[in-house]
């Protein structure tokens, strides 16, 4: 994907990712290093990746789970309150009491399971093709630990939560949810790999050139697959989608590797945001930057709205902006709606008149001076 920054790349191989519901990792190809060199080798990537496949299956078999851990813990909370030889109308009248949240509020004495904390992981740099990239010393010592309970004081709400999650762990098959990880990862996982035009190697190779052509070498086996050790198992990477983009703004495409060229056979250019599509970006998302900024403003009591003039305007300033200084696409529009509101923001708890409407007029008094001083736009906006 070749076009200027802040045009929307990443966020179409996100959406895309979310559509399928795949693993999805954006990875920087700045941050790598050629093996042999202290730093991060491309393996780490599908490391990542496989992380964030284990959460997406752990969170999909929780929610099938979580039914029949809750009937565990009301039956579990009833045998502390009456014991488990009470009548079973005694306890079917607890039961309901416990559902309907009428003793969330009393306290009990519950037992649960004493985990260790998280040990901090330690990078090892400099082991390429390693079984794993990092130790985690709270995973070597996890089953020695397991077993070990605590007892504790605390409100029968409080309860139902931390003896739920106690359930949710010991009903969970670990081992179910790390094979169907390797599974979802090796067939609909996808990787960004995002500022590839960052490791191009120009026509003379000086100093760090040298390491940046090692990092495309890397990439070559991965990219068309090869199998990757992981603490989960070993991930085929033969057909997990790898998404490269750039701005190209200095290098072009034919700079890269020709092998890596030839893995990457797909090349869409994307053109530069127009005024309109910034007026879309302004208005159609349901989470966009204006209601954004209402909703931190009502946080204070301020009411603030946009009239259709001021987001038409805001959207041109944000592209001659674009044009005079640099073009950086849809971030111009977060720049100039924080300078737009930046009085509001800081006078918001003294403001008498606690409704504002944001109208052309002060979108011109406010950021058209800053847009049409050369010098000062490019350090405010």
């Amino acid at each position: 994907m070749i076009g200027p920054t802040g045009v929307g790349k990443t966020e179409i191989a996100r959406r895309l990712s979310k559509l399928v519901n795949a693993p999805f990792l954006k990875v920087e190809a700045t941050k790598f290093t050629e093996v042999g060199y202290v730093g991060r080798d491309v393996e780490q990537i599908i490391r990542d990746l496989i992380e964030v496949g284990v959460r997406i299956v752990k969170d999909i078999s929780k929610k099938s789970i979580e039914e029949t851990a809750q009937h565990n813990v009301i039956n579990m909370i009833v045998d502390i309150l009456v014991g488990e030889s009470a009548l079973p109308e005694t306890r079917e009248k607890f039961k309901k009491k416990l559902e309907n949240q009428e003793l969330d509020s009393k306290d009990i004495d519950i037992e649960i399971n004493d985990t260790p904390s998280p040990a901090p992981s330690i990078d090892i740099p400099g082991m390429p093709g390693a079984q794993m990239g990092m130790f985690n010393l709270s995973d070597l010592f996890q089953k020695t630990f397991a077993s070990k309970k605590k007892t504790i004081k605390t409100t029968i709400g409080e309860a139902k939560k931390l003896l739920l999650q106690d359930q949710i762990d010991e009903l969970l098959d670990m081992d179910a949810v790390h094979q169907n990880a390797i599974d979802l990862v090796q067939n609909h996982g996808i990787v960004f790999i995002d500022e590839i035009d960052k490791i191009c190697t120009r026509q003379q190779h000086k100093g760090s050139d040298v390491s940046r052509e090692g990092v495309q070498r890397d990439l070559l086996p991965l990219i068309e697959g090869t199998s990757v050790p992981t603490k989960y198992g070993v991930i085929k990477t033969e057909h997990i989608l790898f998404i490269a983009s750039g701005a190209f703004h200095i290098s072009k495409p034919s700079d890269l590797l020709p092998e890596l060229q030839g893995r990457l056979p797909i090349r869409v250019e994307l053109q530069p945001l127009s005024q309109s599509d910034f007026v879309k970006i302004l208005t159609e998302p349901e989470h966009n930057l204006l209601t954004q900024a209402i909703g931190l403003l009502k946080t204070e009591g301020v009411v603030v709205s946009f009239d259709s003039e001021a987001i038409d305007h805001i959207a041109r300033l944000a592209t001659v902006a674009n044009s005079r200084i640099e073009n950086i696409g849809a971030r111009r529009l977060h720049t100039i709606i924080e300078k737009l509101l930046e009085d509001i923001s800081f006078n918001a708890p003294d403001l008498i008149d606690k409704s504002i409407v944001i109208t052309k007029d002060m979108v011109i008094d406010i950021i058209e001076p800053i847009v049409k001083k050369q010098d000062l736009s490019q350090f405010i906006l």
